[in-house]
């Protein structure tokens, strides 16, 4: 990686870090200290008389909302970040990132709030979905490669949360209590590269603590960060993450969001009285000064990079990570890829064939301009001559849905969506606008000035006769009427303490009304504003709840679309109420019916193939009664485009776990995300995620159902024998040379990993530890010999420094965590 480097050292040459101080240095320490809040929730201060404009800052980190949740402004919708981790690409990642920068430069945002690259230390962590993997290694590779791309677009890149942030529950308070070596080892590993490699313009702090002091405050900000790493960029806090002024006594520089905080006017009286000093204070206006100039928005600098790079095409970037993160866990009998042109019927099942989960919840969120479904990909991409039958078989989203924006028509403009308008205290209309989503969403921007109310009007078509469960969810005063029957005008109180659910899964209230089919009823709502919000968010949901009142004959339905088809495809997966910033799983079992759906279509239909649609991993009891399995994660906007491509094998499924999926959740050796007594104990030390399975396999306990790596393709390949040196000077790295064949029928792709061990040694060592990999894609009869590079750190353990224990190291190469073999060893003098 050449190109954010190179730029970065042209910014951060000595003239221009001199002119900034200088710059920096003829401010006020009023406006020093002003600077170190942001202005609102999405921006930093301008200061006209020395040409400073606002720095725009926008959640990622797989997709770029920009400054608001308006859904007229649309985004693309890239795979979650486990998805682009089972990529195992970091050319593709930087491409991802590349698309994030474009994104941004759309947006007019200068500062993209990703990657998200804590570990997987236990799978039930909530954002599990948004970050990469259970190991550092491939952690850092794909986020210095995510960086890079970002940052060669001339937007800063984020890697968060630093560090140690792997949970969700009590996440404001919790104590993550980490000895020094797994520290080092495990989670600061995960973010070195994105700092030392790709020169991250900015990092952000969590809002955990880390051995008991509050992120925002921690030395780790200073060491390793700023010092070992050499990190010159930003840290910005999460949002609300600075707790105190103590925090600008740390490596903090930017607490948002503004204007209101923890800094401002207290933070001016701690430097006057001497609580702070004005030599930090300088420091952080000077980095936020140099990321202005890098991102372009300081009067004389040159930005750090003036002649972007080729646009790409987002959406076929979106479709091809889908594809490439899509793991094959299982194919018997070599169902797929399926043969088009043999088939007669296919059974689609599934609520997530129909209404995929493209994305986790919280603040990940974006509003793309479309998304395909597996069900529209499928249909699209069949043949006309092949039927397809749909069946839901079993409820997977609970609560109110937005309605879907084609059955919504605007009774004011005429257009499809809604009215919303805004009102003031006297009941004057102060504006109003066309909508197309049903869930509106305001944080910081949008809503005028001096509204007293909000109200949405539109009319909706039932699409079937029956009983419809129609509602609103919002946090405060609000009614609902139906075709002008008020049938609720009340409060609706939020009762939990995570930040954000008011604007994700509100509290609701839901009415049922009998309809026909194509029946219209006019929806109408009304949301009185609160006298004062802490944080300006709020947020409106309109829809409708999926009610089944027997959920054996929805069962019994899809059994007999799959007994009749060629093949049944049962989409089956986990909701917004189950992965989301803000809380953890509680368990790992597919919500609702859909373990017994599985079962039963199975047994009527042995051609069945099961897409996991999640972004973390799921218990599967019927894994050995299925003929194929395919992991298609949270795939982003293109999702069943990729999907119809990879089952009628146009693609190879190119995926390899980057996280260990267990057979039942009482074998996973490291699971607990709860605090107690505020402390979140690491005492796994260096043994997490595949580390921690063979750990517990040694001795006797249980394996996972599919390992770290794994990953099945549509040919076969051979691993010849692999070259290394027979030994090396310490802090040297060593390359592996690995040749590799395609022994199938057809082109496809090959990961290799290369793994250390030793059995014998003064410290202790995880059974083996991933220390560098490399991808080849082959035609048919292909061979090449691939280079993978061990790190020289990757033979490193931390006790009070980076130390390398002399002697031997086994190489150990293959295609999974649990699928190796030796490869010779290499003694490090």
């Amino acid at each position: 990686m050449t190109t954010t480097s190179q730029t970065t050292a042209s910014v951060a040459d000595i003239d221009v870090d001199a002119r900034i101080r200088d710059l920096a240095q003829q401010l006020p320490l009023e406006q020093q200290v002003q600077l170190l809040t942001g202005a609102d929730v999405w921006s930093t201060h301008a200061i006209e008389e020395i040409g400073l404009g606002r720095i725009v800052l926008s959640d990622g980190p797989a997709g770029v909302r920009g400054e608001d949740f308006d859904e007229r402004h649309d985004s693309i919708s890239l795979p979650s970040g486990s998805a682009l981790a089972a990529t195992w690409s970091p050319e593709l990642a930087r491409r991802y990132g590349m698309v994030l920068g474009q994104e941004a430069r759309r947006k007019g945002v200068h500062v993209v709030l990703g990657p998200t690259i804590n570990l997987h230390r236990s799978p039930l962590g909530g954002r599990h979905f948004e970050c990469m993997s259970e190991d550092p290694r491939l952690t850092a590779t794909l986020a210095a490669a995510y960086v890079d791309g970002v940052q060669s677009m001339g937007v800063g890149a984020t890697p968060k949360h630093f560090v140690a942030n792997d949970a969700e529950t009590d996440r404001f308070t919790a104590d993550s209590v980490v000895a020094e070596r797994p520290l080092r080892e495990l989670y600061l590993a995960a973010f070195e590269d994105a700092v030392t490699e790709a020169k991250a313009w900015l990092v952000m702090s969590a809002y955990n603590s880390i051995n008991g002091t509050t992120a925002s405050e921690n030395p780790l900000l200073e060491t390793p960060l700023s010092t070992e790493w050499g990190f010159d960029g930003v840290v910005v806090s999460d949002w609300t993450g600075v707790r105190s002024v103590e925090a600008a006594n740390a490596h903090q520089d930017l607490e948002m969001p503004g204007p209101v905080g923890h800094w401002g006017a207290a933070l001016l009286a701690a430097v006057e009285g001497g609580r702070v000093s004005r030599a930090a204070i300088l420091e952080k206006v000077i980095r936020i000064l140099r990321l202005a100039a890098r991102v372009g928005v300081l009067d004389g600098f040159e930005p750090a990079v003036a002649e972007l790079p080729v646009e790409l095409d987002g959406a076929a970037v979106a479709r091809e990570v889908a594809v490439r993160s899509a793991v094959l866990l299982r194919n018997e009998n070599k169902l797929l890829p399926l043969q088009a042109a043999a088939l007669k019927r296919v059974a689609v099942i599934g609520h997530n064939a129909a209404e995929a989960r493209i994305q986790g919840g919280g603040s990940a969120t974006v509003m793309p301009k479309y998304t395909v479904s597996p069900l529209d990909g499928l249909r699209s991409a069949l043949p006309a001559s092949v039927a397809v039958d749909y069946a839901r078989g079993a409820k997977v989203a609970e609560g109110l849905q937005e309605f879907r924006r084609s059955d919504l028509a605007n009774p004011v403009s005429g257009v499809p969506g809604m009215n919303v308008a805004f009102f003031d205290a006297a009941g004057a209309q102060i504006s109003a606008e066309d909508r197309w989503s049903s869930h509106l969403i305001w944080f910081g921007a949008g809503i005028p000035e001096g509204t007293a109310s909000i109200r949405t009007t539109a009319d909706w078509t039932a699409r079937t006769a029956g009983v419809h469960h129609v509602g609103i969810g919002t946090v405060g005063r609000a009614s609902l009427s139906i075709d002008g029957v008020e049938v609720f005008n009340d409060e609706l109180v939020d009762d939990t303490d995570v930040l954000g659910a008011a604007l994700f899964s509100p509290p609701q209230t839901i009415h049922p009304i009998t309809a026909t089919a194509g029946q219209v009823f006019r929806i109408e709502a009304e949301y009185t504003m609160p006298q004062s919000l802490a944080i300006p968010l709020t947020a409106i949901l309109l829809g409708e709840e999926v009610v089944v009142d027997d959920a054996e004959a929805e069962i019994a339905a899809a059994v007999e679309a799959a007994r009749a088809a060629d093949v049944a495809v049962v989409v089956v997966g986990t909701s917004s109420a189950i992965e989301s910033e803000g809380f953890d799983r509680t368990d790992l079992d597919l919500p609702g019916h859909q373990d017994a759906l599985v079962a039963a279509v199975a047994a009527a239909n042995p051609r069945t193939i099961v897409v996991v649609n999640s972004g973390s991993p799921v218990v599967m009891p019927w894994r050995n009664s299925v003929d194929a399995i395919l992991v298609g994660w949270f795939g982003g906007q293109e999702f069943g485009a990729a999907l119809a491509d990879i089952l009628l094998g146009v693609q190879e499924p190119g995926g390899r776990l980057p996280t260990s999926w267990p057979s039942v959740l009482a074998d996973v050796p490291v699971l607990n995300t709860t605090p107690v007594d505020g402390k979140l104990v690491y005492a796994e030390g260096i043994n997490i995620g595949y580390r921690a399975w063979l750990k517990q396999s040694a001795t006797g306990g249980a394996a996972p159902a599919y390992p770290f790596g794994h990953g099945l393709g549509y040919t076969t390949f051979s691993l010849g024998t692999a070259h290394l040196p027979v030994s090396v000077r310490s802090g040297s790295d060593v390359v592996v040379h690995v040749p590799v064949a395609n022994t199938g029928s057809r082109a496809g792709r090959q990961v290799v990993q290369v793994y250390l061990a030793r059995a014998e040694s003064a410290v202790e060592r995880p059974v083996r530890w991933l220390a560098g990999y490399a991808t080849a894609h082959l035609a048919e009869g292909g061979a090449t010999t691939l280079e993978a590079r061990i790190p020289a750190r990757s033979f490193a353990h931390y006790d009070g420094g980076w130390q390398v224990e002399p002697g031997r190291f086994q190489v150990l190469v293959g295609t999974s965590a649990e699928d190796v073999q030796s490869a010779g060893e290499v003694a490090i003098a």
